[in-house]
C-alpha cells in the first residue's frame, strides 16, 4: 500500500511538473508574439544590407498585398483570380492624381485607396453573390476589363502599355526620391495594416467571416447578414491591395498596365499558400519566400517556374498548412508530448 501510494504521488508530481511546464512555453510563445512587430521590423531592416532599401521594400508591399488577399481568402474562403485589378487600380488613382492634379504623395495615396474602394464597392455588390468557381472567374473577367481600360479606352491618360512618370513633393525629411525614407514609410505602412487586420480577424467581425468560409447558411439562420458581411470583407480587402498599389507606384515612381495584369494573381495565391492561408504571419512569410524564389532564382535558372511549381505540390500534399501553420502544429505537438 506505501509503495503505491508512493508511485501514484511521483506519477501525479510528474503530471503536475509536465503541466507547469507547458504553461510556460505557453507563455514564452505568447510574450514572442507579442513581440511580432519587433520581429517582423526587424527582420525586414536587416535585410536591408543584403538586397537594398529599394528591394526590401518592393518585398514589404508585396507582403502587404498578400495579406490583402489573405482576408478574402483564407478568412472568408472566396479564391479570387483577379484580385490584382484593385493593385493596379490603386497606382494608376496614385499616379495619375500626382501626374494630372497635385504632387502631393500623402494626397495622392488617400485618393488611391479612395479611389480603389469606390470601384471594389461597386463591383462588390455583384461580385459577393457568387462563390466557389463564379468567384474567381468573374474577378479574372474583372480584372481583364480594367487592364483591357487601361490599355485602350484610357490610353491618352494612362498612355498605354508605356505607362507613365510622375514627379513628387518633397518636405523636408520626408522625400520619397529617397530609398531609406521609402523604406521606412512602406515599413511602417505595413505594421499597421498588420496591426488593423489582427484587430478585425480577432473581433466578433473575425469570427463571422471565418464562420461564413466554414457554412454559410448557419451563419444565416443565427440572423447575420452574410452579404453585407462578404461586401464589407471585399471591400477592405480592396482597400488594403489598393494601399499597396499607392506605396507601389511610389517605390518605382511609375505606373504601367503590368500593375494589374492577371498574371500578377497567381504570385499572390502562391505566396498565400506557401505561407499558410488563413494567417497574418503566413502571408508575410510566404511574401518574402516568394519574392526570394521569383527575384533569385531566375538569376541561376530559366526554369524557376518549375521549382516553384514543385514547392507548391510539396506544400499542398506534405504541409497543407503552409510553413506557418505546420510550424505551429510540429511545436504545438512537441510542446503536448513534453
Amino acid at each position: 500500500m506505501g509503495r503505491n501510494h508512493k508511485n501514484k504521488l511521483q506519477l501525479s508530481n510528474t503530471k503536475e511538473a509536465k503541466i507547469s511546464q507547458r504553461s510556460t512555453l505557453f507563455s514564452h510563445l505568447k510574450r514572442l508574439k507579442n513581440l511580432d512587430i519587433l520581429i517582423i521590423s526587424a527582420s525586414f531592416i536587416l535585410l536591408v544590407p543584403v538586397l537594398t532599401a529599394h528591394r526590401v521594400a518592393d518585398f514589404i508591399i508585396f507582403c502587404i498585398a498578400v495579406m490583402s488577399f489573405d482576408l478574402i481568402y483564407g478568412y472568408m474562403g472566396r479564391l479570387s483570380f483577379g484580385h490584382m485589378l484593385y493593385f493596379g487600380a490603386g497606382a494608376y488613382w496614385t499616379g495619375l492624381f500626382l501626374k494630372y492634379v497635385y504632387p502631393d504623395p500623402f494626397i495622392a495615396i488617400f485618393i488611391g485607396i479612395i479611389g480603389t474602394v469606390l470601384i471594389a464597392m461597386i463591383l462588390g455588390l455583384v461580385v459577393v453573390k457568387q462563390s466557389g468557381a463564379g468567384f474567381a472567374l468573374l474577378n479574372m473577367a474583372l480584372n481583364q476589363i480594367g487592364f483591357f481600360m487601361v490599355m485602350s479606352p484610357l490610353r491618352k491618360i494612362t498612355l498605354g502599355e508605356d505607362g507613365f512618370g510622375f514627379t513628387v513633393s518633397s518636405y523636408g525629411y520626408i522625400d520619397f526620391g529617397n530609398p531609406i525614407f521609402r523604406f521606412i514609410f512602406v515599413l511602417l505602412g505595413l505594421i499597421l495594416v498588420l496591426i488593423f487586420l489582427k484587430k478585425i480577424t480577432n473581433s466578433p467581425y473575425g469570427i463571422s467571416i471565418r464562420s461564413i468560409k466554414e457554412n454559410e447558411n448557419r451563419v444565416k439562420f443565427l440572423g447575420y447578414n452574410t452579404f453585407y458581411l462578404k461586401w464589407l470583407t471585399f471591400s477592405l480587402s480592396a482597400a488594403i491591395m489598393g494601399f499597396a498599389g499607392a506605396l507601389s507606384a511610389l517605390n518605382y515612381n511609375y505606373v504601367a498596365p503590368n500593375f494589374l495584369s492577371g498574371m500578377s494573381n497567381i504570385g499572390v495565391i502562391f505566396a498565400c499558400l506557401i505561407g499558410g492561408a488563413g494567417s497574418l504571419y503566413g502571408a508575410i512569410i510566404g511574401g518574402v519566400v516568394y519574392m526570394f524564389i521569383s527575384n533569385f532564382l531566375a538569376i541561376y535558372t530559366n526554369r524557376w517556374e518549375l521549382f516553384l511549381g514543385i514547392s507548391l505540390l510539396i506544400i499542398v500534399y506534405r504541409f497543407r498548412m503552409g510553413i506557418w501553420g505546420s510550424a505551429k502544429m510540429f511545436i504545438t505537438k512537441r510542446m503536448l508530448n513534453y
